[in-house]
């Protein structure tokens, strides 16, 4: 596993807000569900994990990032505590693990709050394949089922505990049954009182919708009433062969029909002054274009101390690299007209531009995921890209030049790890 440089460690902008695990009775409880996985132990005296159990420093030491995740499908978990439902998930193959995560954890509290008492909780996230191979695979995922099991097997024995429960409510002479009340003593000190605790998950079956996945290059999900959109390089297997009367297929090279689809479906919010003006969008994508034309004249400079003013020198004296590259002309052109008439004319925007202007509808569920892809036509917004497409920002990050490194993780620092909820909500008008 490459290790990601210490800069981005030390700053909590990789691995951020993790659950640390130092108490020998966890590290025990977590060897249980490696060794029930096939896995080796650790032998660290200490990891942190996120919500779903993955550690990094236990990827580094077995060298393999995806061991919760063996052929990026069918996502194996572990839950040492019911608090990991407030952690991020740091490594995943589909975008929406953390969501079935947050559901299985919320819709099971009760369950997972008394099984974590005495029990590490471990298993699966089980799609309806064992491994992906084209598109088609990707698109019979429907729905997920949690496999849930317990080091301990408490779930079991809670099981054979209320079938005797049962058994000594309906038969009149079950109480004579000394072998009987024996198990039932035996049962109930590992399991409590179950009928006060609910040991075994009510909801385990979620569905599947949409989502990003790191198959094939990098591929989008977008499920709508009549229709399936794939978003992807036309290079994956299966691409535009499988149920063309269902799945609609789009080029993730085609800027045109990749922004037609986001605005027909409604599912971004076009340059309007209503949100335009409050937000300061258009300035954060403008400083963004400069900051990235500054890297490329000039990869070496140190940037540290760059403000406004120092900025607006450079503009004024690199002029015509300004005009050739073009966005920043333009983002100034667009501030204009939408100051004028109160919205911008979008059908006279060059494709790929029109992504500079616009965002995700915040109260469209897939907002988050609409912003992801709009970051992908926009890679000079290194903050938009580590907010919504940290995978995209760090393969970005281990292209770029020691000074320039230094420099993104000064403005993340100092811009949205300062306040991310404020940043999210004025720039992105997204509410947590």
């Amino acid at each position: 596993m490459s290790k990601k440089p210490d800069l981005l460690r030390d700053n909590e902008l990789i691995y951020g807000r993790l659950l640390p695990v130092d108490e020998p009775h966890l590290i025990q409880r977590y060897n249980k569900a490696l060794a029930a996985f096939g896995l080796p132990p650790t032998k660290l005296k200490g990891f942190q994990i996120d919500r779903t159990g993955f550690s990094p420093e236990i990827a580094d030491e077995c060298g393999d990032p995806d061991y919760l995740d063996p052929n990026e499908v069918n996502r194996r978990f572990i839950i040492l505590t019911p608090s990991q439902i407030d952690l991020p998930v740091v490594h995943t193959a589909f975008s929406n693990t953390s969501q079935l995560m947050f559901e299985f954890m919320s819709k099971n509290q009760r369950a997972i709050d008394a099984l974590t008492i005495k029990d590490v909780i471990y298993g699966e996230i089980e799609d309806s394949i064992p491994k992906v191979n084209d598109i088609e695979d990707l698109l019979s995922i429907n729905q997920v089922e949690f496999k849930v099991l317990s080091a301990e097997d408490v779930l079991g024995k809670a099981a054979e505990l209320g079938k005797l429960v049962d058994r000594l409510k309906q038969e009149p002479d079950a109480w004579r049954d000394n072998a009987m009340l024996t198990r039932m003593v035996e049962l109930a000190k590992i399991c409590g009182d179950i009928r006060e605790n609910a040991l075994v998950p009510d909801q385990v079956i979620f569905r599947h919708n949409a989502y990003w996945t790191s198959h094939f290059g990098g591929l989008y999900v977008f499920v709508d009433p009549d229709m399936t959109t794939v978003i992807s390089d036309p290079a994956a297997p299966g691409f535009r062969r499988s149920r063309p009367w269902q799945v609609s297929y789009l080029s993730i090279n085609d800027a045109d029909k990749v922004f037609k689809f986001l605005a027909s479906t409604g599912r971004i919010e076009l340059p309007r002054a209503s949100w335009i003006e409050a937000s300061g969008y258009l300035e954060h994508r403008a400083e963004m274009v400069v900051r990235a034309l500054i890297r490329d004249a000039e990869p070496n400079r140190n940037l540290t101390d760059v403000d406004k003013v120092w900025l607006q020198t450079w503009i004024q004296s690199h002029a015509d690299l300004i005009t050739k590259d073009g966005n920043f002309p333009f983002l100034n052109a667009a501030k204009r007209e939408i100051a004028q008439l109160g919205h911008l004319k979008i059908e006279d925007v060059f494709p790929l531009q029109r992504f500079l202007v616009v965002r995700a509808k915040p109260d469209h569920p897939d907002a988050w995921l609409t912003n992801r892809l709009i970051s992908d036509f926009v890679p000079t917004d290194f903050v938009s890209r580590y907010i919504f497409n940290k995978q995209g920002f760090y393969k970005d990050y281990d292209g770029f030049s020691d000074a320039w490194r230094s420099h993104v993780v000064d403005v993340l620092k100092t811009t949205y790890l300062k306040d991310k909820v404020a940043f999210r909500t004025r720039l992105y008008g997204l509410t947590d």
